[in-house]
């Protein structure tokens, strides 16, 4: 098994540390605002190495909706190239673990779909759109 790289983030890296620390029970939100995150597991594009992300909890039937946001931010975030090079993923759920594989939504009506039912999930999503000029990916994580 390849290593795991801890975030730099102090805020992720914690996160990830409260919620696998206690299985599942603790640590499922976002800090403060009581909504929902999951922990996406992943190799690095680059190292190789195993990653771990907090990311919002949006869900569309069995299936996940992964939504590379990052605030807004002019750039993706990391794990979207990560989850572009190497599509199989582990995605905690509270303290359900479900082996996955993820898929970038390419075609227009399922990403408007998507990116409906994100939005409603957490509302900032369509401020964050806003605030960038890249259209910001969507990737849904089906069961393996």
């Amino acid at each position: 098994m390849a290593e795991y790289i801890p975030s730099t983030r102090d805020w992720v890296r914690e996160q990830v540390e409260l919620y696998e620390g206690s299985g599942g029970t603790d640590g499922t939100t976002l800090r403060d605002t009581g909504l929902p995150v999951i922990i996406v597991t992943n190799r690095g594009n680059q190292t190789g190495a195993v990653r771990k992300t907090p990311l919002m909890r949006v869900k569309d039937g069995n299936n996940y909706v992964l939504v590379g946001s990052q605030g807004g931010a002019p750039k993706n975030p990391v794990w979207v190239y990560n989850l572009r090079a190497d599509n199989d993923v582990e995605v905690r759920d509270e303290t359900n673990v479900y082996t996955m594989r993820v898929r970038e939504v390419q075609d227009d009506a399922e990403r408007t779909r998507l990116w409906d039912i994100a939005v409603e999930a957490f509302p900032p999503y369509a401020e964050y759109q806003n605030r960038t000029t890249r259209k910001i990916p969507v990737f849904v994580a089906e069961p393996a």
